[in-house]
């Protein structure tokens, strides 16, 4: 049950839910047959990818923004941001007439920037991660007297944010585990703070990518503690400290902090393309991606999993399908010594296509020093039915005598 003493309540969420309407859409709640499959539970996907500017962002940004007065709204706001917060500050900066400066980390995805600036923002690129933006942010604030609009660490970003978990309960009355991917925690401790005050026994978990994981030895040392270093492709959920606002509230309501690696991420988004026909960017498929290798009982049904974004690059998004394809087995890539002669290759080629292996590349190297004279190394990618039909694909090249080395 939530404590009076926390610092956003269900009231609060219930405000920032009266100032949205018009402002915001109720997000799909899009029933998925595959996880449903794999979980062993009725399984839905709340579909914040499809909000207004791509994200749950605007939810907070907006309610943030409009409570301003109107001599702060004259001065103008100012965020930091990887992508969605910045494009939800920029449109609600847009909807309410007022300037808004976004500093992103270089290496921003280019259709975020450019979404951020066709919203009417003034973007700016900084560092490397979202923290080092809002050291930059913070500087500006000071210097011109902006409002400095933070992604999660503030009640009216939560509270903002807590409306999609009054969604969630409305499309789902019956739910009962609701999943979402985390970084700073804005959005799961508003979805927290709305769930456990209406449906306490609803299981709450947040979902982290491995490599930027702040939460896990946050909640171990009672208090927020920074990461020394993160490396992810989910640039949504790459915050390297929990805000104070959020950590207060996912320390007392939330029941679990879970971590996916980069190819389990990878795998989602492909899922998610496949499957359901949705596109999400690896942030916003981090609560599918723990899912997919749960099993029956892991998690009690119905389960919610909450895709909180869909801004991707499209570059990333092939670099992102190639990897997950390889992740499941879809790609092999290998290298084979055989003797340098004329139906060496043909012979290997023969053996792939009885396999039903479809050849991608094929590359010849004579020049590494461990080669025979007499030896060239093939460099072979092919793309097979799944990890069992590649693992049937090297089974069969060694019953002919070939040596392929995975690379």
């Amino acid at each position: 049950m939530a404590s009076p003493a926390l610092p956003v309540s269900l009231d609060d969420v219930l405000a920032a839910q009266r100032l949205l309407d018009g402002v915001v859409r109720p997000t799909p709640l899009e029933y998925s047959r595959g996880l449903s499959e794999r979980v062993g539970a009725q399984t839905h996907l709340k579909c914040e990818n499809l909000q207004r500017a791509g994200s749950f962002k605007i939810r907070g940004a907006y309610n943030r923004m409009a409570r301003l007065s109107d001599e702060e709204k004259a001065r103008g706001v100012v965020c930091a941001s990887a992508g969605n917060h910045a494009q939800g500050v920029a449109l609600a900066a847009q909807l309410l007439g007022m300037k808004a400066t976004v500093f992103m980390p270089v290496g921003a995805p280019l259709p975020k920037l450019q979404a951020t600036r066709g919203y009417g923002a003034q973007v700016e690129q900084f560092g490397s991660t979202i923290d080092d933006c809002l050291v930059k942010a913070s500087e500006f604030e000071q210097r011109t007297g902006a409002v400095l609009i933070h992604p999660f660490d503030h009640a009216h970003i939560v509270a903002g944010a807590g409306t999609c978990g009054l969604e969630i309960l409305e499309q789902c009355p019956d739910v009962r585990t609701i999943i979402v991917g985390t970084g700073g925690g804005g959005l799961i401790s508003g979805i927290a703070t709305v769930v456990k005050s209406r449906r306490p026994e609803v299981t709450v978990i947040g979902v982290q990518a491995e490599r930027a994981a702040a939460y896990p030895p946050s909640l171990a040392a009672g208090h927020p503690v920074p990461l020394a270093k993160m490396s992810t492709m989910a640039d949504g959920i790459a915050v390297g400290c929990p805000g104070e606002v959020p950590y207060a509230i996912v320390s007392e309501l939330v029941d679990d902090i879970r971590t996916v690696t980069e190819d389990e991420l990878s795998r989602a988004v492909l899922y998610l393309l496949e499957r359901a026909k949705l596109v999400a960017e690896p942030a916003g498929a981090a609560s599918v991606a723990s899912l997919l290798d749960a099993g029956p009982g892991v998690v009690e049904g119905p389960v919610v999993a909450v895709l909180s974004g869909g801004n991707i690059d499209p570059l990333l998004l092939l670099r992102i399908i190639r990897h997950g394809l390889t992740a499941a087995g879809r790609y092999l890539q290998f290298r084979v010594r055989v003797p340098d002669r004329p139906g060496s290759l043909a012979a290997l080629l023969d053996h792939l296509a009885a396999s039903e292996a479809n050849v991608l590349e094929i590359e010849h190297v004579r020049t590494v020093v461990p080669l025979g004279i007499d030896e060239v190394e093939i460099g072979v990618r092919v793309e097979t039915k799944g990890a069992e039909h590649a693992a049937a694909v090297i089974a069969d090249l060694r019953s002919k005598g070939f040596d392929p080395h995975l690379d």
